[in-house]
């Protein structure tokens, strides 16, 4: 897509400080860090999010990322690693060009990812199961 700005990063059109780069990926460090050394995953080829990109890409996508969080974690020194993965507004997704986001976490970082976790009714656990079984 001409006018996607993680198109034109992800194919070294704008600038970006990569940590990594082959033919089908680039990452990159993130503008907007959650905290030091917060890095994206940017595949070079454009799929708007996990429901457009190929199976195949987005299992390498996986294998990069456990790549990079254990090199830098190495680099960086850092406590703990989420990998995040937003598809849609409502879970987040700002960009829509499938990304991955690797978050170093550090003791005391203060970065705020998680949930209230709630609790599975009998009535959820049957419904959802029907569901998928007629699938």
């Amino acid at each position: 897509m001409s006018e996607c700005i993680f198109c034109k990063i992800a194919n070294g059109e704008i600038p970006s400080a990569a940590l990594f780069e082959d033919e089908k990926f680039r990452v990159i460090l993130d503008l907007g860090p959650a905290s030091r050394g917060h890095a994206l995953i940017l595949p070079k080829a454009h799929y708007a999010d996990i429901y457009e990109i190929p199976g195949e890409l987005a299992a390498e996508a996986m294998v990069l990322a456990k790549k990079m969080a254990v090199k830098m974690t190495e680099v960086l020194k850092c406590d703990g690693f989420n990998i995040v993965q937003n598809n849609g507004e409502v879970a987040g997704q700002t960009v829509f060009h499938f990304h991955m986001h690797l978050i170093p976490r550090y003791e005391g970082d203060n970065v705020a990812l998680g949930w209230k976790p709630g609790s599975l009714t009998e009535e959820d656990r049957e419904s959802i199961l029907a569901a998928f079984q007629k699938k």
